[in-house]
Formats: structure tokens, C-alpha cells, sequence
């Protein structure tokens, strides 16, 4: 009779549980029984009510199982839910997807690495299926968690380890494939789960080998190589959410990156970082790139008081995404990215003279140390400010020309954009030094179609204010930019170095006719270029690169710029560097009158050879061979050697060692060359620039002293008083000399008017008018004092700055002011 009971209430139990009961085996090691399964699913299609009944009881039984260590069993429920979720296609599915993720999470917890790669194994399958509609309830935060958990797997069994790290980077991989593609559920782009997410990808991806082998383009593994390896999967996985980054949620997925980064110590060395920086910039969208440039910025600054290595190690890798994002959009990060990394450069500066200064009297290790790694941090600066700029098109490469010149400050200015004030005279000049090292990189490679365009006035003038500074250095680097924008046929390379060549058309150098945009700037900056190569030459701390420059400064433009006009102008430019030489006003060191000497030789062989006038190349030739006979350190084959016996004086020459003007007009008058400015000496204009850069002015000018404050100390006062002796009342009675002087200066002024180009003229008057207008200004600020204040009037006495009010009965109004 209980036998009957049992078998009565066996066969009133519900059709689902029954169905659900036939599929497991006596055995488990049967495995499933198919034909059951075929009842089963067959019953779940026909009935779809019914779904949420198998899915909670099958959940039920796995449940069960999993705590008894039934293991087969478990397998066997597994395979059924796995049938039924791929053949049930309905809205009815999802609340047995619901038992579904209930049974994968038990999965999930229970430890066993067996059952976590089965849960792992059916949420991919789940991840890959297309659902009707989304469900809004659903959340994956346990999953996330979950399967980051399991990519730090640290099994001491290292293919247990593998095979788990494998699982959860797989099982993330299916979370985002799952969540990714609803923009109304976005919950798995929020920074906690990202924060999870992103650091679990990349502590696999560290253990790649040989990283620089695959950086770049997403590479194509092997099913097997995918499958089998952590690092190619995770790799894989970071690319596909990198690519499915939106605007709004890209900066989540990048932040966590630095995280790990600087957590795990990895800008120093930077192999890794960069690679990283790599896959997200190819990974993601084109118009989303400056996002990341922007994060890198910000980083930068958050990490700017970190050692040189750590911030060398980051600017490393925005030069990385520079590289990569200025060949697509970087939108308005272009100024941004320069105004921060010139920023860092005065920080980098600051931090290598605090360095020094606290060194002073005990240079040890450690300092020196510092300072090597501040310069790989300017370096690395530098080459980001160039190649950034190198790799932007012409008309922004030209806008960032003039913001990086608008940088440089200039000694004995106080309005500069970067404030170098407090930096020193030391300070400044390593700014200068860098940023014009920057300005080389960027203008390398750069074509304008008409000098005007890569030479406007606002950029020609600070470029050329460098130029008189009294360092080398900072010369050599204004020339080179100026090669850089004038050179336009790429002819530099063929004249490099100083030297006396025998034929020009070996070098084939090209040249286009001389448009009218050139001509014209030529007459408005000619004299301006002009006078920078002349006082350059005048530089008592000219080296021999500093004469090559120079030398290639002519040449080129002799060959992009000069017209007959313009071949007179640097011919007699020419001869008034050769008049530097002989006459030495400066007092030149010998060794600088040769270097000028063998320059105007080199040029003027050049020149020659290129307006290929037969008497002016045969008078050049000429004085050529004769200073190789008799006066080699004349030329630059010979002064420019390590040891080269220098003479003691230049007076006792003869004529046929110089280049003589009438000569060179008597050659060049016969050949339609106007050769009549040349009897006219080369004066360079005389500018501001000489007071800005801290270098004597080639005119003297008259210095004006006003006694502003009566009450100032009597020592203070500068006696100008000239000393009257007896060689000076013999001078002024001696009336004759002083005529002749007279009469010789009238000369020289007629003729000049007569001769020289209007251009010229222009220049000179302007200028002077100038230079009074600028003195008379003075006077007048200095004489002139407002009208009487209640606030106060401001006087100076012994230094200080003192008020003193004056009441207002006792000031004294005009008339037609008082009723």
C-alpha cells in the first residue's frame, strides 16, 4: 500500500519537474540523456509559460548539487540549461534568464576551478545571444566583480592559474558584449565597474614578451594563440571596449589606466605604458582622440612634482599619442597640448637651477644626477613640441610657429606669455635655448609657397632678436630656423659645411625664377636679414659652426631670393664683412678676422659661380689662388683646422689678397649689373633690437640727463664734465683738419643720396626720427608733471617712493575753472 502511495504521488507531480527529472541519469557519468532532453526542450517551446518553472527547478536541483559536490550533475544541468536558453527564443525567456544568472553566479562562488570555467563557459554562450528587448532590471555588477577576481587568479598550479585567468578574462569579455550595445542601460561604462574592469585586463596584458613586436594596428592571432594565451585575450578584450567607447563614457575607460600605471610603478621604465597608450589610441574612434590627450595632459599636471624619470616616462607616451593623433583630428587640444608642455619645460627648469643652487660648493653624485634627468625631461619636451608640430598641417604649423616664438622671452622685457622672471639670466637663456630648439623641429620640413607666408613681420622680428644675443648657441639656432623656412628646394644638405667649391653645378642645386611676393619682401626685410649676418659676424664668440651658418645663411639666399637688385646687396654686404676683418673697430680676435675672411671668400666663389659673370668669377679666382699661395688663413680649408698658424696683423697685406669693389663694378658693369650702389659703403640700419638684446648699438647715441628731484645727494650725481687739457685746446685751433672732415662727411652724404636705394635711405631716416621721438618722449615724461591731486602727488627721495597730500583750499585753479 506506501508503494502505491509513492507511485500516486510520484505521477501527480507537475509534467515540467517530471520531464526536468528524466534528463539526469542513474549515472552521471552517462552523461545526458538526449531523448529526455528532446521531451524537455520540445515541452518548453510548445508551453514558454512554463519556462521560469524548469529554469527555477532546474536551478534548484544544480543548487543541490553543487553543496553535495555531485559534480556530474552538475555538469548534466548545466548542458540542459544550455540547450534550452539557446532553442527558447520568446519574451518569455528572460525571467529564465533570471534562474539562469542564479545558477551561473553559484557557479561562480563555489571555488572549484572546474565549475567556475563551466559558469564561465555558459554566460559566454548567454553574452552571444541577441535578445528582443533589453532588460532594464538586469544588472551584472556580481559578474564584473567576479570574473576581475578571477583574472588575478594566484593558483599555485600554474595551467589552473592559466585556465581561470583565461575564464575571467572571457567572462568580461561577454559582460561587455552583453551590456556595450544598449545605450539605455550604460551601467557598465560607471567607474566602479571600469575601475574593476580595465586594471584586470591590463595586469594580464603585462606578462606579454617582447612588446614592441606587436604595438600598433590590432594584430590577428590564432583561434589556438587567442584561446590558450592571457595576454593575447585580454589584449583582444581591451581593444573591443576600447572601440565601443562613446564620448560621453571615453574618459572612464581611460582614467583607470593611470591608475594602474602609477600603482604598479610603470612609467619608469615606460616599455609597457607606451605600448598601452598604442592599443587605446588605434583602438578608438578618430574623433575621440583628443580625449585621451587631454587625460595625458591632466595626468601630466597631476604628477608634475614626481621625479624626472616618472614625468620623462609620460611625456614619452603623450608623444606617442601626439604621433598617432595628428595624422587624424586632435580638435582644440592643439594649443592646449603646447601651452602645458611649455608650462612643464619652465617647471623642468625651475627644478634643475633649484638643484644646482642648493648643490653650490658640493657637487656630488646625486645632483648631478638630477640634472641629467631634468635635461631628459626637456629633451623629451622638445622632441613632443617638434614632432607634434612637424606632423600638423601648414596653416596650423604656421599658427603654432608664431605661439611658440611669442613664447621666448627676451632679456630685458618684462611682458613675455612664460614668465621666466624669476628663472635669472641663466634660466632665461636655457628657455630660449629650448624653445628654439622646438621651433627647429617644427619648422623642419616646412614648404611655404612665398617667404612672405613662412616669414610675416610679427614672426621675422622676435625670430631675429635672438640673433644679436651674445651666445652662440642661440645664434646658430635662429639661423637654422631661418634655413628651414627660406630653404624651400631642399638645397641646404648641399652646403653644408664652409669650403671654396670648385664647380657649383656639381652640387645640381634647384631653384625656381623669383616671384614677385619675394621681391617685394626682399625690399621691405632685405636690409633687416642683411644687418642680423652682419653683426653676427661681428660676434667675438663666433665658433666655426657659427661661420658655416652663416655661410649657408648667404648662399640660400643668394638662391631663393635674389634678383640683380639683391646680388648687388649681399656683394656689398660682402665687402663690409671684409672691411670688419681689415679695419677691426671691434677688436675682433685674430681668429675671428680670418674666420670673417674665408667667409666672404666662400661666398663670393659661390656667388660667382651662380650669376656665372666670366670677370667677376675670374678676379674671384684670382684672389683665391693668390690667398693659398700667401695667406692660406684666408681660407676656410685652413682656418678652420685644429691647429692652424694664425698671422699676427692684417694691415701689412698687399691689394691682391682682398676683393676689391672697383674690380668687382668694373666685372659686373659689363655685364648689364648697375653696378653704381656699390661705390656706396654697407651701414646697416640701426633698431630697438640692440637695447632688447643686450648688445652695443653700432651708433653711439646721445645719453640725456635730467635732475628730476632737487633733494637728492650731491655724491650721487654723474660728473660728465669733459677735461680740458692742452691737447684739446690744440685740437679745437686746429681749423683746417675739422674742414676737411666737413667737407669729406658732405661728400659722403650727397653721394649716399644720390646712390643708395631708396629702401636704404628710408631705413635710416626712420630710424633716427625714431630714436629722437623716443628721447624727446623721455624728456617730456620726465619735465612734465600733473596737476596737483587731493589724493596726493608721488615724490622720490634717496630710492623711496613718498605721498603728500594737498588740500584742496589750498590748490590754485585757472580762472575760467573758478565762479
Amino acid at each position: 500500500m506506501p508503494g502505491r502511495v509513492c507511485c500516486c504521488c510520484a505521477a501527480l507531480r507537475p509534467r515540467y519537474k517530471r520531464l526536468v527529472d528524466n534528463i539526469f541519469p542513474e549515472d552521471p557519468k552517462d552523461g545526458l540523456v538526449k531523448a529526455d532532453m528532446e521531451k524537455l526542450t520540445f515541452y518548453a517551446v510548445s508551453a514558454p509559460e512554463k519556462l521560469d518553472r524548469i529554469g527555477a527547478y532546474l536551478a534548484e536541483r544544480l543548487s543541490r548539487d553543487v553543496v553535495r559536490h555531485r559534480y556530474g550533475y552538475v555538469l548534466i544541468a548545466m548542458e540542459a540549461l544550455d540547450q534550452l536558453l539557446m532553442a527558447c527564443h520568446s519574451q518569455s525567456i528572460k525571467p529564465f534568464v533570471e534562474s539562469f544568472l542564479h545558477m551561473v553566479a553559484k557557479l561562480l562562488e563555489s571555488g572549484e576551478p572546474k565549475l567556475q570555467v563551466l559558469g564561465t563557459n555558459s554566460f559566454v554562450k548567454f553574452a552571444n545571444i541577441e535578445e528582443d528587448t533589453p532588460s532594464y532590471h538586469r544588472r551584472y555588477d556580481f559578474f564584473v566583480s567576479q570574473f576581475s577576481a578571477m583574472c588575478h587568479s594566484c593558483d599555485h598550479d600554474p595551467e589552473i592559474q592559466t585556465e581561470i585567468r583565461i575564464a575571467g578574462i572571457r567572462g568580461i569579455q561577454g559582460v561587455v558584449r552583453k551590456t556595450v550595445n544598449d545605450e539605455l542601460r550604460a551601467t557598465i561604462w560607471e567607474p566602479q565597474h571600469m575601475d574593476k574592469i580595465v586594471p584586470s585586463l591590463l595586469f594580464n596584458m603585462q606578462k606579454i614578451e617582447d612588446i614592441d613586436s606587436r604595438i600598433g594596428p590590432p594584430s590577428s592571432p590564432t583561434g589556438g594563440e587567442k584561446e590558450e594565451n592571457p595576454a593575447l585575450l585580454a589584449e583582444n578584450c581591451f581593444r573591443e571596449l576600447l572601440g565601443r567607447a562613446t564620448y560621453g563614457n571615453m574618459n572612464n575607460a581611460v582614467r583607470p589606466v593611470f591608475a594602474h600605471l602609477d600603482h604598479h610603478r610603470l612609467w619608469d621604465p615606460n616599455e609597457f605604458a607606451v605600448s598601452c597608450f598604442k592599443i587605446i589610441m588605434y583602438s578608438i574612434q578618430a574623433q575621440y582622440s583628443h580625449h585621451v590627450i587631454q587625460e595625458i595632459l591632466g595626468h601630466l599636471d597631476v604628477r608634475k612634482r614626481d621625479s624626472p624619470r616618472v614625468r620623462a616616462g609620460i611625456i614619452q607616451v603623450l608623444l606617442e599619442a601626439v604621433a598617432i593623433a595628428a595624422k587624424g583630428s586632435v580638435g582644440p587640444t592643439v594649443l592646449e597640448v603646447f601651452n602645458t608642455l611649455l608650462k612643464h619645460l619652465r617647471i623642468s627648469v625651475e627644478f634643475e637651477l633649484g638643484d644646482r643652487r642648493s648643490s653650490a660648493g658640493s657637487a656630488t653624485f646625486s645632483t648631478s644626477s638630477k640634472e641629467s634627468d631634468e635635461r631628459i625631461v626637456q629633451n623629451a619636451i622638445i622632441q613632443t613640441i617638434g614632432f607634434f608640430g612637424s606632423n600638423l598641417p601648414d596653416y596650423q604649423r604656421s599658427e603654432i610657429m608664431m605661439f611658440i616664438m611669442g613664447k621666448v622671452p627676451v632679456l630685458g622685457t618684462i611682458s613675455q606669455s612664460l614668465d621666466t622672471s624669476h628663472l635669472g639670466d641663466l634660466g632665461t637663456r636655457r628657455i630660449q635655448i629650448m624653445l628654439l630648439r622646438s621651433l627647429l623641429m617644427v619648422t623642419s620640413g616646412y614648404k611655404a609657397t612665398t617667404v612672405t607666408n613662412a616669414l610675416p613681420p610679427p614672426f621675422l622680428d622676435p625670430l631675429l632678436s635672438p640673433s644679436l644675443m651674445e651666445d652662440s648657441e642661440l645664434r646658430q639656432l635662429v639661423l637654422e630656423v631661418l634655413h628651414n623656412l627660406i630653404d624651400r628646394h631642399d638645397n641646404r644638405a648641399k652646403l653644408r659645411g664652409i669650403r671654396i667649391i670648385p664647380d657649383v653645378s656639381d652640387l645640381k642645386i634647384k631653384r625656381d625664377k623669383i616671384s614677385r611676393q619675394d621681391v617685394s619682401f626682399m625690399k621691405k626685410h632685405g636690409q633687416q636679414l642683411y644687418r642680423h649676418i652682419y653683426l653676427g659676424c661681428k660676434e667675438e664668440d663666433n665658433v666655426q659652426k657659427n661661420f658655416e651658418l652663416l655661410f649657408t645663411s648667404l648662399a640660400l639666399t643668394t638662391i631663393e631670393l635674389a634678383n640683380e637688385e639683391v646680388v648687388i646687396d649681399l656683394i656689398r654686404l660682402a665687402i663690409a664683412l671684409q672691411d670688419i676683418a681689415i679695419i677691426n673697430e671691434d677688436n675682433l680676435p685674430m681668429f675671428n678676422r680670418c674666420g670673417v675672411m674665408a667667409l666672404v671668400a666662400a661666398y663670393l666663389n659661390f656667388l660667382s659661380q651662380m650669376i656665372a659673370v666670366p670677370a667677376f668669377c675670374q678676379h674671384v679666382s684670382k684672389v683665391i689662388e693668390t690667398r693659398s699661395l700667401e695667406a692660406s688663413y684666408f681660407l676656410p680649408e685652413t682656418i678652420f683646422k685644429d691647429k692652424c698658424n694664425l698671422p699676427k696683423s692684417l694691415e701689412k697685406h698687399e691689394k691682391d689678397l682682398f676683393f676689391l669693389t672697383n674690380k668687382i663694378a668694373e666685372s659686373l658693369g659689363g655685364s648689364g649689373y648697375s653696378v653704381e650702389r656699390l661705390s656706396v659703403p654697407y651701414v646697416p640700419q640701426v633698431t630697438d633690437e640692440d637695447r632688447l638684446s643686450r648688445r652695443k648699438s653700432i651708433v653711439d647715441t646721445v645719453s640725456i640727463q635730467v635732475d628730476i628731484l632737487p633733494g637728492n645727494n650731491t655724491d650721487d650725481k654723474i660728473d660728465n664734465t669733459e677735461e680740458i687739457t692742452f691737447e684739446a685746446l690744440k685740437k679745437a685751433i686746429d681749423n683746417n683738419g675739422l674742414e676737411e672732415q666737413e667737407k669729406e662727411k658732405r661728400r659722403l652724404v650727397i653721394e649716399k643720396f644720390q646712390k643708395a636705394p631708396f629702401e636704404e635711405i628710408a631705413a635710416q631716416c626712420e630710424t633716427k626720427a625714431n630714436l629722437l621721438h623716443d628721447r624727446l618722449a623721455q624728456i617730456l615724461e620726465l619735465t612734465i608733471r600733473p596737476p596737483p591731486s587731493p589724493s596726493g602727488t608721488m615724490t622720490i627721495t634717496a630710492g623711496h617712493a613718498h605721498y603728500q597730500s594737498v588740500p584742496v583750499y589750498e590748490m590754485k585753479f585757472p580762472d575760467l575753472c573758478v565762479y
